[in-house]
């Protein structure tokens, strides 16, 4: 029996959005497209849906699951895998946690807290990065980080809650676009993508291929993937996939340089 999308949709409790998402991204297409444009979906995509749901359920990324499922992984390897990042993320929230509760303690009289302390989830958060970017990436990648935190030097909360918010504006715009369907390697998802860019060369002067760099990291690093998920959770492959799109398309990054970057369009 086949079954349309909205009745897939309601069955399995999830959103007929979350359903086109997971069609655009070739984890979840439909058993069948009707001429009118309508998809269908069959019992194995149902058995496949469940399996998604499933892995979600417990947190395990989209291309993650994406690689499972085509049996590209070991499932047992992907989530011994996906363990390790969640105790990394558990160190990172407690991390931040103690800074917040140290300026809450600062707020309201109970101790003095300087900025160093308010800094020092920051502070780690930009060390784990760096380590990352060093081990994967190579020495373009870490000259332009390096370059970021010696233009930021300085700075003071304000300037991190300004850029903060700017940033959650654009994360906004972003997850508002994908909700209508628009693609991030379409005309109108570059140009929120430009907007993105223009945001990063304002800190350092990214190149192209630390500016495709930027797209697996903003999905695989614990740190910046949080920090996109608290709009959208579906949003960091968007926003990935559409930097990577941007970087070839309009900065002419070529695909085939394998040297420094890993992953394509």
């Amino acid at each position: 029996m086949e079954r349309t999308v909205s009745e897939v949709a309601k069955l399995a409790g999830v959103s007929v959005r979350t359903l086109r998402h997971y069609d655009a991204i070739g984890l979840l297409p439909p058993g069948r497209v009707a001429t009118n444009g309508y998809r269908y979906y069959g019992r194995s995509e149902l058995l496949r849906l469940q399996r998604i749901l499933l892995l979600r359920e417990l947190d395990v990324p989209l291309p993650a699951i994406s690689r499972i499922l085509d049996e590209q992984e070991d499932e047992v390897t992907a989530l011994r895998g996906h363990r390790e990042q969640l105790l990394a993320e558990r160190k990172r929230l407690d991390t931040m946690l103690g800074s917040v509760e140290r300026t809450i303690a600062g707020v309201s009289g109970d101790e003095t807290v300087t900025d160093a302390e308010f800094f020092t989830g920051l502070t780690e958060a930009r060390s784990r990065l760096h380590t990352e970017l060093a081990e994967r990436f190579g020495a373009e990648v870490v000259e332009g980080f390096e370059r970021a935190v010696r233009e930021t030097d300085g700075w003071t909360r304000e300037d991190y809650e300004q850029l903060g918010d700017e940033g959650r504006r654009l994360l906004l715009r972003m997850a508002a676009a994908r909700d209508r369907g628009v693609r991030p390697d379409s005309p109108e998802g570059l140009e929120l993508i430009e907007l993105h860019y223009q945001g990063v060369l304002e800190l350092w002067p990214a190149t192209p291929t630390t500016y495709y760099a930027l797209g697996d990291l903003l999905v695989e690093n614990a740190d910046q993937r949080a920090i996109i998920e608290t709009v959208d959770k579906d949003l960091p492959e968007w926003l990935a996939a559409g930097v990577r799109a941007y970087a070839v398309r309009r900065l002419g990054y070529a695909q085939n340089d394998k040297k420094t970057v890993r992953g394509g369009v």
